[in-house]
């Protein structure tokens, strides 16, 4: 791309008009597609059925849907409006559902039927989005606005709330401009090589940016394709790369490892594999045992990255070829990149330190978060919390993380979340929550309880309790009961005492 694009409904208008015949979006469910111009045209009867709802420049629509094509098309007729796409984790339960639309101030929610028993006591009004043309249908006598915002949007123009957990509890609506997005999609696309030939798949959930940025939109401005798979399912993955010949996927390392386990003898003969690149992943490290297993296995290189919703998605990659290196997330992709001590000065090559970032892919700020935004760029720069060291060629290692969150296949939890939660049951005095060390999942949510003079409850009555008020994955998986939570001299939890509980 040689001109400078003002908006994400630009970029689509380019490919629709360069390559109107080329095929974009695929539905593996059921073997739909969209060449570049009927996407256009799907996501202007969308947008049509939005601003006939009321739906202006500026407003958010929340949208709870499961991975298909009409999640990508939502997307697009919002930022065709001018308003905001605020993606909701279709995970979460009615109350946290309820807190994120609420939160955002969202005019309007596009919801799958599956889920709107979850949506009852929201309040806001609701358009059941199972189909994009059957919805378009019942709105086709309407009278739409058919004018968009497209002419009047710039760069600078605020594209997506997506809330991510917050170490207060309550998790932060992030905000993220088309320039953001665009030039996330530029640094991904232009690192990685992608172009009209590459297929790639997205199967990561559309609720989070990586599925967004990575298999989308990189592929939108590539000028390729992606193919839109429900969920990941280990049994049918290989055949899905071969049907489509997907060229790169996006993936978590727990993917790849349960990959293994229901193919240990490689891709089942029959399929066709050779046109795959690689496999990206990121949200945790993989391990090296099984990055190395993986590409044995398969014949699949493993490309690791690293990111955070604030950065859009990713802000560093490895080279996708001989200069990987195994144990590293590598290089940055496009943004400024440092690793600072406790008084925000770079340290040294081969010294721990926190991230932070700077660049056109950071986020704007955090949605009515005045407090949270400045903190977060004290100084100039974005500090992720997340703790690293970079080598003396400048590829970054990730070693820890400054906050207590926990990291579960791929899915971000806050301890003082589930915290807070706990301390809502009648039976407990005292709670805490911690990350332990899982094979499959990275790390796994353990809770150690005190309990109430006199009080009696079980392990599974705890974990009951919170599967009734929080998304299963946040859930304790185990809990310890104990006299006394151990901590310091200052109040602070004794983590790899509580820690040592679970080995």
């Amino acid at each position: 791309m040689t001109v400078e694009l003002q908006s994400i409904p630009e970029l689509l208008a380019q490919r629709a008009s360069a390559t109107p015949d080329k095929v974009f979006l695929f539905s593996q469910a059921d073997k739909r597609k969209f060449t570049y111009r009927e996407f256009a045209e799907a996501v202007g009867r969308t947008a049509g059925m939005l601003a006939a709802k009321g739906i202006r420049k500026g407003d958010v629509v929340s949208l709870l849907l499961p991975n298909s094509v009409e999640y990508v098309i939502a997307y697009f007729a919002c930022w065709q409006l001018g308003a905001l796409a605020g993606p909701v984790n279709a995970l979460l339960k009615s109350q946290e559902i309820e807190y994120v639309v609420s939160n955002s101030e969202a005019k309007l929610m596009l919801v799958n039927s599956e889920f709107l028993a979850q949506v009852e006591r929201i309040e806001i009004p609701h358009v059941v989005f199972d189909s994009e043309s059957e919805t378009g249908k019942k709105f086709k006598k309407e009278k739409t606005n058919q004018s968009t915002a497209q002419d009047e949007l710039t760069a600078q123009d605020d594209a997506i709330i997506i809330y991510t957990s917050g170490t207060t509890g309550k998790p932060k609506g992030c905000l993220l401009t088309h320039e953001n997005i665009i030039a996330n999609a530029r640094q991904i696309s232009t690192w990685l090589g992608f172009t009209e030939n590459d297929r790639l798949l997205t199967v990561m959930p559309l609720f989070h940016m990586n599925a967004v940025s990575v298999t989308t939109m990189s592929a939108l401005y590539g000028g390729g394709s992606t193919v839109v798979c429900p969920k990941f399912s280990a049994s049918r993955f290989w055949q899905i790369i071969s049907d489509y010949q997907i060229t790169s996927f996006g993936s978590v390392a727990t993917m790849l490892s349960m990959l293994l386990s229901t193919y240990p003898d490689g891709v089942p003969e029959g399929l066709k594999t050779d046109q795959l690149r690689f496999a990206m992943c990121g949200s945790a490290p993989v391990p090296a045992e099984v990055l190395h297993r993986f590409e044995e296995t398969f014949a699949c290189l493993v490309v690791e990255g690293y990111g955070l919703s604030e950065s859009t998605c990713r802000s560093t990659f490895n080279p996708p070829d001989e200069r990987r290196r195994p144990g590293s997330c590598g290089l940055p992709i496009g943004n400024e990149m440092r690793v600072v001590d406790e008084d925000d000065r770079e340290v040294p090559d081969g010294e721990w330190g926190e991230i932070v970032l700077r660049g056109e892919n950071i986020l704007k700020g955090y949605f009515k978060n005045e407090a949270a935004t400045a903190t977060a760029f004290r100084n100039g720069w974005f500090h992720t919390g997340d703790i690293a060291y970079r080598d003396a060629d400048g590829y970054y290692y990730i070693v820890d993380r400054k906050s207590d969150m926990i990291i579960r296949a791929g899915e971000n939890i806050y301890p003082r979340e589930i915290d807070e939660v706990l301390y809502q049951h009648p039976q407990i005095l005292a709670a805490a929550v911690i990350g332990v060390p899982d094979e499959l999942y990275g790390e796994e949510v353990a809770a150690v309880v005190v309990l109430k003079p006199n009080a009696t409850t079980s392990e599974q009555e705890v974990i009951d309790f919170c599967k009734a008020r929080l998304a299963d994955y946040k859930c304790p998986k185990t809990v310890r009961f104990v006299e006394d939570i151990p901590k310091g001299p200052t109040g602070k939890l004794l983590k790899r005492e509580l820690q040592q509980m679970f080995r």
